[in-house]
């Protein structure tokens, strides 16, 4: 199948090239990274972002977050506020990024980046946007998640990639390999760029499922991901339901899984992305269980941001 929609993988790549090639990139007064990927859906890169940010705060400079806002109403420049912001005005991944610092959604991101510097940014962390031609970064950091790679190698719609690898590592800084690398990226990108490694790692209080039987539900870019998350703590996954990518949740979705779990004897649990989706009422009947990037080697990436943070005002506290 992946051969037979090549053509029109091709297609896409054109328009990619030309989408690159059109207008002038702007360089932002502050330093941009940006966490990116080259397949289309999830590969992990919300939580390297929050860890890159805990990075740079450990060195005292203060980072703002930067996002498309994807599956939100809102256009921006807006600073989010999670107190009056939801996943209908913001996105999911905003509300994720604002819980861990200053989060701003633009669909200009170079409009998102001025009035982030403005607000006091001193670093710009931007959640994907790495095909985007119209800000300049100086740093990117390709994620990919070490279990499926770069797919079959083909280009949306034929396969996962979203323009062809070798272009795509060419604008890098370093690559991300997310969990065990299982697809030989290392093998790949070796000698061309650094290659650094984390994995998504549950935290403290999510090691109470263990022995617990739980109904798992996901609408992230790989669902599978998630309830072999759980199944790692010690979960006995009952029932498994993955929902499409940003699955804007229905309150009556949500009662037919509280309702199933109950049948099953279960706990119904899901993903903290899936969580800020869920209808407020309602959150509090479903067990979230929150996951962090932990990097193999911290200091491999500090090499990489030490450039960045040369003559940046420095103080925000660490933490």
């Amino acid at each position: 199948l992946g051969w037979a929609l090549a053509p029109l993988g091709a297609l896409y790549g054109l328009a990619g090239r030309l989408r690159m090639a059109s207008g002038r990139a702007e360089r932002a007064a502050a330093p941009v990274l940006c966490v990116g990927n080259l397949v289309a859906g999830g590969a992990g890169k919300t939580p390297v972002c929050i860890a890159v940010a805990e990075a740079l705060r450990a060195r005292g400079v203060a980072p703002a977050f930067l996002t498309r806002g994807h599956g939100g109403r809102e256009r921006g420049p807006l600073a989010v506020d999670l107190g009056t912001h939801d996943s209908a005005a913001v996105g999911d991944e905003a509300l994720l990024l604002a819980a861990h610092g200053p989060c701003w959604v633009a669909r200009d991101r170079a409009a998102g980046t001025r009035a982030a510097v403005a607000a006091g940014a001193s670093v710009i962390v931007m959640d994907d946007g790495f095909q985007n031609p119209h800000l300049a970064k100086d740093l990117s950091l390709i994620v990919v998640d070490g279990a499926v790679g770069f797919g079959n190698g083909h280009l949306v719609p034929a396969g996962p990639l979203r323009e062809p690898v070798a272009r795509g590592l060419a604008r890098a800084g370093a690559v991300v390999v997310l969990g065990e690398d299982r697809a030989g990226v290392e093998r790949r990108v070796a000698g061309a760029l650094p290659v650094l490694h984390a994995r998504l790692e549950p935290v403290e209080e999510a090691r109470a499922l263990a022995g617990q039987a739980v109904l798992a539900f996901a609408g992230i870019g790989r669902p599978e991901k998630f309830f072999a998350t759980l199944e790692a703590l010690g979960a006995r996954v009952v029932e498994r339901r993955p929902f499409a990518d940003h699955h804007p949740y229905r309150p009556e979705e949500v009662m037919a899984l509280v309702d199933r779990a109950a049948a099953l004897g279960a706990l119904p649990v899901t993903t903290v992305k899936d969580a800020v989706r869920l209808p407020d009422p309602l959150r509090a009947l479903v067990r979230v269980v929150p996951v962090r990037a932990v990097w193999r080697e911290p200091a491999a990436l500090d090499r990489l941001l030490a450039p960045l943070l040369i003559g940046l005002p420095t103080g925000v506290p660490h933490g």
